[in-house]
């Protein structure tokens, strides 16, 4: 498939052709819902901790006697049952990660890149280079029309460009390494560089 390449400042640039195998594919929600999944997943961090009734401060005293009371029999005032008691099977420090085959995560970055594509909110530009001012990409990317905007270059990012874009909400910038589905499906339009289709090319091969 064929698509224009354009540059930062709206003009048109030439043409590019895209390999089918990763931008012509019918996109899969389930792929790309397991893909995201696997990502979220391993990415929270299961610090989450309650305290047992053996780390809660109250006495270990048996707080009345077993029989003739009337009422149910307790141990100390640390169970469950009791207001600032321990919790009961409550969340301890653990991993949610999962593994996931390396081929299936190709297989969702090509969906995922084949999705936006098939949705027409696919962009590739010549390159993607700034004197690192804000003011001056941020008025580039209002005449582009892009708000919410993910930007993939080749290996290396541009340093002006990176420092440019660091302050402007709604734009991510990554090199071609750390192109991922979470970011590319949360974005609304995917910028790609020539350098960053070659890279992905190479990649995902």
């Amino acid at each position: 498939m064929k698509l224009d390449v354009i540059k930062l400042d709206g003009v048109k640039a030439g043409d590019i052709e895209l390999d089918a195998d990763l931008f012509g594919l019918e996109p899969r929600a389930d792929i790309l819902h397991r893909v995201v999944r696997w990502q979220r997943n391993n990415a929270q961090q299961g610090t989450h901790k309650v305290k047992t009734r053996s780390e809660t401060s109250y006495s270990s005293k048996k707080i009345y006697r077993q029989k003739g009371t009337g009422g149910a029999r307790h141990g100390d005032r640390n169970a469950p049952i009791f207001r600032k008691g321990g919790i009961y099977k409550g969340p301890t420090p653990r991993s949610h990660g999962h593994d996931l085959p390396k081929k299936f995560r190709k297989l969702g970055l090509r969906h995922a890149l084949s999705a936006k594509a098939k949705a027409g909110e696919l962009v590739v530009i010549d390159s993607a280079e700034s004197d690192g001012k804000t003011a001056a990409l941020a008025k580039q990317l209002k005449n582009l029309g892009w708000k919410r905007a993910l930007v993939i270059d080749g290996a290396q990012v541009n340093e002006g460009f990176a420092r440019a874009a660091r302050n402007i909400e709604g734009l991510d910038v990554l090199p071609s390494m750390g192109a991922n589905v979470y970011d590319i499906l949360r974005r609304d339009t995917l910028v790609l560089t020539k350098a960053g289709v070659e890279a992905l090319e190479a990649r995902l091969k």
